[in-house]
C-alpha cells in the first residue's frame, strides 16, 4: 500500500463532523468549549504593548518556557506568550467539516503525546469539549489538504502503515518475460 493509500486509509477512520453541528453545540455551552490550537511560526498574532499585528518568525522553547520572535513593520521583538494573541477570523474553522479521532490509540496521541502541538504545527486548528474530547479542522480551502496536511500528519504521527516501495511497484510493475525472435 502507498502512504497516499495508508494515509486515506487512515483518515477515512476519523469521525467526520459537520461544523454547522459543532457551532450549535457551541452556542449552546460556550463554557464547555476551548480552542487549545498552539502558535505555530508564520500565525499572525496581536502583540498587546505595540497595539499592532505581527507575525511569528520563530519560536525557541528553553525549559519548557516559549519565547516567540514576532516580526512588526520590519522590527523584530521578542516577547512570551502572554503578550500575544492568535488573530482569528472565525470562531470555527473554514472548512465545513471538523474530525475526531476514530481511534483510542490516536486519542492518546493527541492527550499525552503533544499531539496538539504537532497538528497545530501542521495547520488544523483544534479544540476540546469538556465531555466529548478533542475535535480538529482545517483552517483554508482551495488546496490539497492531503499534500499539506494529512500526509504531513501521518509522518508526523509516526504511521508506517504503507510499503516504501509501493509507489515503484504501482509505477513500474513486473513485465512479462519477453522472447526475442531472429530470423
Amino acid at each position: 500500500m502507498t502512504k497516499q493509500k495508508a494515509t486515506e486509509k487512515w483518515v477515512g477512520e476519523f469521525n467526520a463532523i459537520p461544523v454547522r453541528m459543532l457551532e450549535a453545540l457551541y452556542n449552546a455551552d460556550v463554557d464547555s468549549w476551548h480552542e487549545v490550537t498552539k502558535l505555530r511560526v508564520g500565525d499572525t498574532v496581536y502583540y498587546y504593548p505595540a497595539n499592532d499585528c505581527g507575525e511569528i518568525k520563530r519560536i525557541d522553547v528553553e525549559n519548557g518556557q516559549a519565547e516567540y520572535t514576532i516580526e512588526i513593520a520590519s522590527e523584530q521583538i521578542v516577547t512570551a506568550a502572554d503578550n500575544i494573541e492568535i488573530e482569528r477570523y472565525t470562531s470555527f474553522p473554514a472548512w465545513g467539516t471538523m474530525w475526531s479521532f476514530g481511534d483510542p490509540c490516536d486519542d492518546y496521541w493527541m492527550e499525552e503525546m503533544d499531539g496538539v502541538q504537532v497538528m497545530s504545527d501542521h495547520g488544523f486548528r483544534i479544540y476540546e469539549h469538556d465531555e466529548f474530547g478533542y475535535f480538529f479542522g482545517i483552517d483554508g480551502a482551495g488546496y490539497n489538504f492531503y499534500e499539506h496536511h494529512w500526509l504531513p500528519l501521518y509522518d508526523a504521527r509516526g504511521l508506517q502503515w504503507h510499503d516504501e516501495h509501493a509507489f515503484e511497484q504501482e509505477l513500474a510493475p513486473e513485465l512479462p518475460a519477453m522472447r526475442f525472435v531472429t530470423g
